[in-house]
């Protein structure tokens, strides 16, 4: 148990609870996402969390704590892949989150019957929405 809060302190496991967009910055392979982030349209109005993590509770420390989890594992038994790619359920909250943020705009877009069955998502066009480089 010592060690399991050791691990927890020295990899920053609180600043994960939080909407700072550095706590994703914590493993270092994560630098080139932030950085683009940092240079697209959705800086100034959202955070990692706001599109990447449900806005619900529980969902979102439960998605927090499965990503969390995950990029422990990973990082720890070195076997990630590169470019990281994400996983299908933080696919479907990405474009849950979209079309909640940008419902004024998307609306009528958003009751097209391919976007209802999932067989196109926003960011199949809009790839350089949340971040500027092309992963």
């Amino acid at each position: 148990m010592g060690t399991g809060a050791y691990t927890f302190y020295y990899g920053r496991g609180f600043s994960y609870l939080s909407n700072d967009p550095k706590a994703c910055i914590n493993c270092h392979v994560m630098q080139s996402y932030f950085d683009s982030w940092v240079k697209s349209s959705h800086h100034a109005a959202a955070t990692c969390n706001d599109c990447h993590v449900p806005h619900t509770l529980p969902e979102k420390y439960l998605t927090k704590f499965r990503n969390g989890w995950n990029h422990s594992k990973a990082f720890t038994l070195q076997d990630w892949k590169e470019p990281i790619r994400i996983t299908a359920k933080n696919l479907s909250d990405l474009q849950h989150n979209c079309l909640y943020c940008h419902d004024m705009l998307t609306s009528q877009i958003a009751s097209h019957k391919d976007i209802q069955q999932g067989a196109i998502r926003c960011t199949e066009c809009h790839q350089s929405s949340g971040h500027m480089s092309n992963f």
